[in-house]
């Protein structure tokens, strides 16, 4: 099976400075025929403007990775962390038994584009905590952002998922790192892929199961999410 979930068809909000596209139902935005994927919970895409953002508010929980596409964002928690995130670096944050966080547009002129992931985490009351790290040089094929107890993943997670960058040049094609009997979910950052018979655009989705060796054709040059869930 591979289900194509079009851009379009997401939720939306617009108000304060803040254009967001959600995936999966989230805030007002209810769809139960979307209410997550596995695991993944939620996959938000954040338009902000300049110096705009979201004040302190609390999460319990969820594992939260934030992966910047454009802009720099500001983060502040809880735990005594703040930061800045630029593209080209990947930040998990553990909410587990609470935490406290702020995320900001760093600039007053330009735009924040980023794009924010819940994961479901295996266990509940987790303690908080908080990576950030470079992703690196830009490198062709996929690359491992997150895992669990992985030592080749950039950070962890407290689930049995893994999520890979891929970069791909127009005509690259690519076996999607799905083992047999797990789930995945591709999601378009930039470009244009295909995937069976489906092709998608940023934005654009594809949930995939029961499939062996899916197998991705990059239309134009590309870069996708792919999370590899159980």
């Amino acid at each position: 099976m591979i289900r194509l979930r079009a851009a379009e068809d997401r939720g939306k909000y617009q108000g304060g400075g803040l254009t967001s596209y959600h995936s999966f139902s989230f805030g007002e935005y209810y769809d139960e025929d979307f209410m997550g994927f596995r695991s993944l919970r939620v996959i938000n895409d954040d338009i902000i403007e300049g110096g705009v953002g979201f004040p302190p508010h609390p999460h319990r929980d969820m594992e939260i990775v934030t992966y910047v596409t454009e802009g720099t964002l500001e983060h502040q928690d809880s735990m005594g962390n703040k930061e800045a995130l630029r593209p080209g670096e990947i930040q998990r944050m553990t909410a587990g038994k609470g935490v406290t966080h702020s995320e900001y547009n760093k600039s007053k002129e330009e735009t924040l584009r980023l794009l924010q992931i819940w994961i479901v985490p295996e266990q509940r009351g987790l303690p908080p905590g908080y990576e950030q790290r470079s992703i690196g040089a830009p490198a062709e094929g996929f690359k491992k952002l997150a895992a669990r107890s992985d030592p080749d993943s950039i950070v962890h997670i407290h689930q049995d998922a893994t999520l890979y960058e891929g970069t791909f040049k127009q005509g690259a094609t690519a076996e999607l790192p799905l083992p047999k009997s797990r789930y995945g979910y591709l999601h378009v950052v930039s470009g244009g892929v295909k995937v069976g018979d489906l092709t998608a655009k940023p934005g654009d989705a594809f949930m995939i199961a029961n499939e062996e060796r899916p197998q991705l054709a990059s239309l134009a040059d590309s870069k996708v999410l792919f999370f590899d869930l159980a």
